[in-house]
């Protein structure tokens, strides 16, 4: 698999002829649309072209009250779906029919403005009770609350905190206002509810008193009659405003017939979004338009073939170095390698000169992911998930890449399941054990046990890793030498080679007795040959004492990032080890009742309580942990090798729809 080459399209047409192409354009789907800069053109041209302009705005507030509609269906009229369900599917004429779907323009400004005056009763009905709550402490106070006293006196309402003392306000009162008189209403915990009565010409001192004890006067203005009657009122406004509420909602809910015809032109609106971006991507005279774009290379007879209907001139030329940035990455991948597409693109997809690094990804992903989770019972659930979520849902792009991925994982843990003997960890053995206590079995049979064997599954996992890595090598010595950098990848990975082979002769003289003793003396000079083409390589393009900061570099960077880089594939082993102990932790404490008590009903129960909870959340941990720990060995160690990122993603013009799937 690789990178698909791309062409660099221009395409001149004539201007009656510019949205029957578009659309044709859309419905092919395999043509990027971009911005041609005006600085491309002849002067004389130039001077002659201007940017196309469309409706899109127009467009897209009509998707944004489609969508609104359909939210208000969705919450006020749930539809009920089943969890794995695919979308309906509609041919492309009837999608592309815009006449078709202009009957649903009135269900969806019946159903939005029901909703705009659902929202509006909400406000009112706060409003309202909190009315009816501020009058509450004044329900026994008997005089219309719109009174503000006599010619000579003045009534005022208030309150004042709870913790001051009534007797020391009204004396203070006295004090400053002869002619004045408090009466408590009611009080709670929080506040005294208070009238002031007093003369005029005292009001003024007498609040300066009450000031001191925090008094607030609180008004009701827009209120007439006694609390009691304003209560009353707002009850009654209250049950006139649900009721009006309630005979909304039955108006939304009897439009949830037109909710299909709504979704269908919301997306046939999405795909009317956009045809007018693209058409704002173009430049025109008066009677042409002129269109730049790009298209994979084995789409060009295809292409050729719609663009000849066409009274147009069109040129296909190869993107240029300079260009490369600008250029849209499509990876061409298999059923395997489509699985890696939801790695890569969480991380970056590949320049458009780079390398396509799914195909070698995809074996080692699927390895490791394997041998980190590495159990019967965990892989079986996740093979069935994926067959049945690809089989009812029928995914495409992204989704599709996750079930694949899920369904590849999911045979690699089964298969290293068998290989060390876990099945939901040692779920076998306990049931066994916990039915027949007797029973001599010991559990299913393993070729190496996370457990018995940690430190060769340890010695595994660090293989696994040089062998990863060196992968990695391998891929970045190539493209240096097709670059006719072949001196750099000698010096660079070649040097490195060198360096492992020695390491490995001279290592295998302390692993193995028997080894000659000779051995290890090639290997330690094998060593010194590769650690002075290192040196050598890492200065050869500096100068004086450069080339010696440059060596000291080397030899720190090499040391610490390889030590680090090998050494962080010992997670394999941790994650296996873990998953292994915590699966057997839960199988311990499910059989504990049966042990203790002997196998009955009561025992069963808990046991499988304690199984199916136990268990349910160490896959979970397990799926998101060994998924991240194997990206981590991916992107860093493995992509740092030889990895360019940096592509831009393709994003031709085409039908796209979020509700359905659209047939030709």
């Amino acid at each position: 698999m690789a990178i698909v080459k791309m062409k660099k399209l221009r395409l001149m047409a004539v201007r009656d002829q510019k949205e029957k192409l578009l659309k044709d354009l859309m419905v092919f789907g395999c043509v990027e649309l971009r911005e041609p800069e005006e600085d491309e053109f002849s002067p004389e041209l130039s001077c002659r072209l201007s940017r196309e302009s469309s409706g899109v705005s127009e467009y897209r507030a009509e998707k944004t009250k489609l969508q609104q509609a359909i939210d208000a269906l969705n919450s006020y009229v749930p539809k009920k779906s089943s969890l794995l369900s695919a979308k309906p599917d509609v041919a492309l004429e009837e999608f592309l029919n815009r006449e078709s779907l202009e009957k649903y323009q009135d269900a969806a400004e019946r159903i939005l403005k029901a909703e705009d005056r659902i929202k509006r009763i909400g406000a009112e009905e706060s409003r309202i009770r909190g009315t009816a709550e501020s009058l509450v402490p004044w329900l026994s106070f008997d005089c219309p609350l719109e009174t503000e006293g006599t010619r000579d006196s003045v009534m005022t309402l208030g309150a004042c905190p709870a913790t001051a003392s009534l007797d020391a306000v009204r004396q203070s009162l006295a004090e400053s206002a002869d002619e004045a008189e408090l009466f408590a209403v009611s009080g709670d915990k929080l506040q005294h509810y208070l009238v002031l009565l007093c003369h005029r010409s005292q009001l003024r001192q007498a609040l300066e008193a009450l000031r001191a004890y925090s008094f607030s006067i609180m008004s009701f203005s827009g209120l007439s009659g006694t609390a009691q009657e304003c209560t009353e009122r707002c009850k009654s406004e209250l049950k006139a405003l649900a009721k009006e509420k309630k005979e909304l909602v039955a108006a939304i809910e009897s439009e949830s017939e037109f909710r299909d015809g709504l979704k269908l032109w919301a997306d046939r609106t999405e795909t009317d979004i956009a045809f007018c971006e693209a058409e704002d991507k173009l430049m025109g005279t008066q009677s042409t338009v002129i269109l730049d774009g790009w298209v994979p290379a084995e789409k060009l007879s295809e292409l050729e073939k719609l663009l000849n209907k066409y009274d147009c001139a069109f040129e296909l030329s190869d993107p240029t170095e300079e260009e490369y940035p600008e250029v849209p990455v499509v990876l061409k991948n298999n059923k395997l390698t489509n699985s890696m597409n939801m790695v890569t693109n969480m991380y970056s997809l590949p320049a458009y000169n780079g390398v396509d690094a799914n195909p070698m990804m995809a074996p080692f992903f699927i390895l490791i992911y394997g041998l980190m989770m590495a159990d019967i019972g965990y892989g079986l659930i996740m093979v069935i998930a994926a067959v049945v979520a690809m089989k009812k849902i029928k995914p495409k792009a992204g989704t599709l890449a996750f079930c694949q991925l899920l369904l590849y994982a999911g045979i690699s843990t089964m298969v290293m399941g068998a290989l060390t003997g876990g099945c939901f960890g040692d779920m076998p053995y306990r049931v066994v054990h916990m039915i027949n206590p007797a029973s001599n079995w010991e559990g299913l049979p393993y070729l190496f046990s996370p457990v018995r064997d940690s430190n060769a599954v340890l010695y595994g996992s660090l293989v696994i890793g040089l062998i990863h890595l060196n992968t990695g090598m391998v891929i970045s010595f190539v493209e240096k030498v097709k670059a006719g950098n072949l001196l750099d990848g000698i010096f660079e990975e070649g040097s490195l080679w060198v360096i492992l082979i020695g390491g490995i002769l001279w290592g295998s003289t302390m692993l193995f007795a028997g080894a000659p003793e000779l051995l290890g003396k090639v290997g330690v000079i094998i060593v010194v040959i590769g650690s002075v083409m290192l040196l050598f390589g890492a200065g050869r393009h500096s100068k004086g004492f450069g080339k010696v900061t440059a060596a000291f570099g080397c030899i720190y960077n090499t040391l610490t990032g390889w030590f680090g880089d090998v050494l962080s594939y010992s997670r394999i082993m941790a994650l296996m080890l873990a998953g292994g102990v915590v699966a057997q932790v839960f199988n311990t404490i499910a059989v504990m009742p049966a042990e203790s008590s002997g196998l009955n009903l009561f025992t069963g129960l808990a046991f499988a309580v304690i199984f199916v909870i136990g268990h349910a959340l160490n896959f979970g941990l397990n799926i998101l942990g060994c998924f991240v720990h194997d990206l981590r060995l991916q992107c860093l160690e493995f992509f740092g090798k030889f990895y360019v990122d940096g592509g831009k993603p393709f994003s031709p013009l085409k039908v796209s729809s979020r509700y359905y799937d659209v047939k030709e």
